[in-house]
């Protein structure tokens, strides 16, 4: 007869209070000219696991909510075949995912082994009656069965909004063994770098989760360094969503080519954040292992200095016991003038490094008073490129390039506090919203970024720090489904940079978001 064995393993996960947020705005993704960082958290708890015996038959296991969603239920019949075990789910009273973070569109179960291995075993959609089913199957033997929300379905590790963990039933077959095991969670705003402004995706009934699930892995790809470290990873998730968008966005929707559409690009967009990551990891231990490697460097050229100074300092005191008074007193004084020049070289270090403090000191207070005066005439932010004044469409004509007189004199008085700033760069980029046509819209935002950075040397800005570019529709920071975001939506942006305020004069042009 086989024997049945039933596992009971500590877990570790994380239960940090989740608020629900209420927005309905459409994302947006600040980015950031420093790497993103990101953390796990491994925090201890207890839940049960089952060895299943191959092909042992069926046995059934129920879901408890936990205090994230204690009304939350459900039930599992695991069979045991050749080669697999079959789990067939039910859930019940399921809540939405964003209760837990913007980031949040879904549920996944996961099966964790004994040593803490979590494996990703498919996605827990919500139906009618806030009720779920699916059927999965897994190559374990022995595991756990618990419930997460995630941002999208093919996440590689379970996040710390765990609402279901699996419960032994009295009639679940197997014996007992005591095994303690941990695993990483992901925690709450794990997958969203410092910095960085998720807004939650607003969803649309006549639309699969899928294509929001597709958009969110999109963005968190992006805000996590896929563009830069998986940037053919990236393009490829990035084109998928292009064909996404062509199927929402035709006038009779197949949901089928739709879906299959979403999830290869969930798929793709997971695939090049994990890219990412990797490769910004072998990043830092490559410049750990460089910083190492020339620290060793320097340590033994310093260890054979010492060396050779004191093989000449022994050879020194030879010659001066066998010379005269004079020789003696020479040998004195050299060591009294080796004694002041080390010294001399200790102050001038010194001095040079109070220098070098002295100097960000400056350019911090340099740039906390740009900004305040800035501030003062038009909206200005810092950011990690350097300062962002922006200025509404209210400053030009409807629908022109031409300045009011309001924004003239606006103008005259950002160009006056920047002339008494030398060494500045001054980017302008003109933005619009989605009324009318791209080309357009392109044209308009030209001629507007244009408009300023030409008046902006007729006030006596040199043109050398001065460039302007137009970005169309292309990046909106506000929805331009309504009159208010339209309005928002329609700017002109100016980022003044340059080593006097503490960033580089080489900053690349782009979105001034």
């Amino acid at each position: 007869m086989k024997t049945k064995l039933l596992l009971a393993v500590g877990i570790t996960l994380s239960l940090s209070a989740f608020a629900q947020t209420n927005s309905q705005t459409t994302l947006t993704v600040e980015p950031m000219s420093a790497t993103p960082t990101f953390h796990v958290t491994v925090i201890s708890r207890s839940v049960q696991a089952v060895n299943y015996q191959h092909r042992s038959g069926s046995s059934k296991l129920d879901f408890a909510g936990t205090d994230l969603m204690p009304s939350a239920n459900g039930v599992a019949e695991v069979n045991s075949k050749r080669g697999s075990i079959a789990i067939e789910a039910e859930f019940g009273d399921l809540q939405k995912p964003t209760t837990f973070g913007n980031e949040y569109l879904t549920y996944v179960l996961w099966a964790i082994s004994p040593e803490g291995r979590a494996v990703n075993l498919g996605e827990v959609l919500i139906g009618g009656n806030h009720r779920s089913k699916l059927n999965v199957t897994t190559d374990l033997q022995a595991f756990a069965l618990i419930v997460t929300a995630e941002p999208y379905y093919a996440v590689r590790q379970p996040s710390n909004a765990v609402i279901l963990e699996n419960v032994v039933r009295e009639d679940t077959k197997g014996t007992t063994e005591a095994v303690n095991a941990k695993y990483e969670l992901m925690e709450r705003g794990g997958y969203i770098p410092t910095g960085y402004k998720f807004d939650p995706v607003v969803l649309n009934a006549n639309l699969p989760l899928e294509f929001f699930e597709a958009r969110n892995a999109l963005r968190i790809a992006q805000s996590e360094g896929a563009e830069q470290y998986a940037n053919d990873s990236y393009q490829h998730a990035a084109q998928l969503m292009n064909n996404a968008d062509s199927y929402a966005t035709n006038k009779h929707i197949d949901r089928k080519p739709l879906i299959a559409v979403s999830r290869e690009a969930v798929q793709t967009a997971e695939d090049a954040r994990a890219i990412a990551i990797k490769k910004m990891d072998e990043m830092r231990l490559a410049n750990e292992r460089q910083d190492s490697a020339a620290a060793q460097t320097q340590a033994d050229s310093d260890a054979a200095k010492a060396r050779s100074d004191a093989a000449d300092a022994q050879a020194a005191t030879a010659k001066a016991q066998s010379d005269m008074a004079d020789s003696q007193a020479a040998s004195a004084k050299a060591v009294s003038a080796a004694q002041a020049d080390a010294e001399q070289s200790r102050l001038a270090a010194q001095q040079a490094q109070l220098t070098a403090q002295q100097a960000e000191t400056d350019k911090a207070a340099m740039r906390a008073k740009l900004s305040e005066q800035l501030n003062s005439i038009l909206e200005t932010r810092d950011s990690a490129r350097g300062l962002i004044v922006s200025m509404s469409d209210v400053l030009f004509d409807t629908g022109k390039y031409s300045l009011t007189p309001g924004a003239r004199e606006k103008l005259a008085k950002v160009a006056g506090i920047l002339l008494a700033y030398p060494g500045l760069n001054i980017e302008v980029g003109g933005y619009t919203d989605n009324v009318g046509g791209d080309a357009m819209n392109q044209t308009l935002s030209e001629n507007r970024a244009g408009s300023v950075r030409d008046y902006l040397v007729q006030e006596g800005v040199s043109t050398n720090s001065l460039s302007a570019k137009g970005f169309g529709n292309s990046l909106p920071v506000a929805s331009n489904d309504n009159s208010a975001g339209r309005q928002q939506n329609r700017r002109v942006e100016l980022l003044v940079s340059g080593d006097a305020i503490g960033s580089p004069v080489n900053a690349t042009t782009g979105s001034l978001q």
